[in-house]
């Protein structure tokens, strides 16, 4: 048994007594059980409650201790509505306050406007209006993602002073490892990590060790760009300023990463062609939202089907050649697929928006060429024996290298012009390619089979 599955064995019982306490009302022992658990944890059990359980739990729990809970759990998890509705106004509004404040507003976000006034006339002053300020922003950009739990201070201030400050703040603040310094007029003039202070005496003062090459993004930047921060520069956290480089907030890993997450999904969603995150869809919602792209696939495959109308007369004197039709667009496809996700998985890591294009063509050409006469040359020779006529095995296996070559260019070529004209590259689907893929490849193979046809009419 691996580590990950005896950790998941021995959550799975834990989840079991916790169930059992809460159902013989041991409020303490639940209690202390509960708090043992790592955050996580704690926020996985919760969804395994039912509202009854629930309403038990906010009896048991402080407004404090759930917050904690709440900041691991993903609100598309969640019924934002109906949890805070079982929740007292004044506990929930507690709840909320206690919370990071850039995972609260996500969680407001999912909430109408009477109702999100209702839960911050209760907050504190304060509270509230850092949330408010959040929930301004477009939730997509580095705004909507920003937290203001972090630790700033003006560059005059010594290492000694500093260190004071994170140990007030460091239970209420999202993130500690990086001090962002400011100056009088509060603009970003510097950045320094932990390390920086613990390595200096305690009377230097921040403007002496501070980087004063802090990168940054801006408030209204794409969430896509910020995740790009992180990708290439490590970052645990990244401070985020306005357009007068005034601070407003920080964006921190988690966040990142949840951006990367939802990239990735949304990404392998365009090229199936389908929505990946329709669980909670009924049958007849997820056919309809998935009819359009297959109808349209559907008419894209008629064109396919009329093309190979238009080579009945070959067929009829050589339909040995309807044997391979679908062996050559399958294979075809595929390849054209394999290109497709490498082309749309590096336009979006390098996010160079076509620096590369010719290199990377040129790199799917030569692929396809190899790819190509490698099957093409074992085909030739599985068919020249199978069928006793390698002529046949030839233009089988020419054709297959040739649409293989075709559909490779071709994969990583579409979604290269769409990034070039500032579509989303990931929307040039594999459905989509494949359907293109059976177009050409038949072209190629009837026309390729139409001028060797004498060696195998009758066949």
């Amino acid at each position: 048994m691996t580590i990950l599955q005896e950790l998941e064995k021995r959550v799975k019982l834990q989840f079991q007594k916790l169930h059992q306490l809460l159902k013989d009302d041991r409020a303490k022992q639940f209690r202390k059980n509960f708090l043992d658990m790592h955050f996580y944890e704690q926020g996985q059990f919760f969804l395994t409650m039912n509202a009854s359980q629930r309403k038990q739990f906010y009896q048991i729990m402080n407004p404090d201790e759930v917050g904690d809970m709440f900041d691991t759990l993903r609100d598309d998890q969640l019924d934002i509505s109906q949890l805070l509705s079982e929740m007292d106004l004044k506990y929930a509004s507690e709840m909320l306050s206690d919370m990071y404040d850039d995972n609260a507003a996500d969680l407001l976000e999912h909430l109408d406007k009477v109702e999100v006034d209702r839960y911050l006339t209760v907050m504190a002053r304060e509270d509230a209006n850092q949330l408010r300020g959040l929930l301004h922003y477009d939730t997509e950009t580095a705004g909507g993602l920003m937290t203001t739990d972090y630790v700033v201070m003006q560059q005059d201030v010594t290492v000694q002073e500093t260190l004071k400050a994170l140990r007030k703040f460091a239970r209420t603040t999202e993130t500690i490892y990086y001090i962002y310094v400011i100056d009088v007029n509060n603009d970003l003039v510097g950045v320094l990590s932990l390390r920086d202070l613990f390595v200096h005496s305690d009377k230097t003062l921040l403007s002496s060790i501070m980087t004063h090459n802090v990168i940054s993004v801006y408030v209204d930047d794409e969430q896509e760009e910020v995740a790009q921060f992180f990708r290439d520069y490590e970052f645990t956290s990244l401070p985020v300023v306005d357009h007068a480089n005034q601070l407003v907030g920080v964006v921190t890993v988690d966040d990142a990463i949840e951006v990367m997450d939802n990239e990735a999904q949304d990404d392998y969603s365009k090229l199936a062609g389908v929505d990946v995150d329709e669980d909670d869809n009924s049958p007849i919602k997820s056919a309809t939202s998935r009819l359009p792209w297959l109808i349209t696939l559907l008419f894209l495959g008629m064109i396919t089907a009329t093309l190979i109308s238009h080579f009945e007369t070959l067929l009829s004197k050589a339909s040995i050649l309807a044997v391979f039709i679908s062996l050559i667009t399958g294979t075809a496809g595929n390849a054209g697929t394999q290109s497709l996700a490498v082309a749309v998985r590096k336009l979006s890591v390098e996010n160079n928006k076509g620096r590369h294009i010719t290199k990377l063509l040129l790199k799917e050409l030569v692929t396809g060429l190899f790819i190509g006469l490698a099957t093409g040359v074992t085909i030739t020779i599985v068919v020249g024996i199978w069928k006793h006529n390698f002529v046949l095995g030839f233009v089988i296996g020419l054709a297959m290298m040739v649409a293989i070559t075709v559909a490779n260019f071709a994969g990583s070529l579409i979604p290269m012009l769409m990034s070039k004209i500032g579509f989303d590259p990931a929307v040039a689907s594999g459905p989509f390619i494949s359907t293109l893929s059976d177009l050409t490849s038949v072209l190629i193979y009837f026309n390729i089979a139409s001028l060797f046809m004498k060696f195998f009419v009758g066949m």
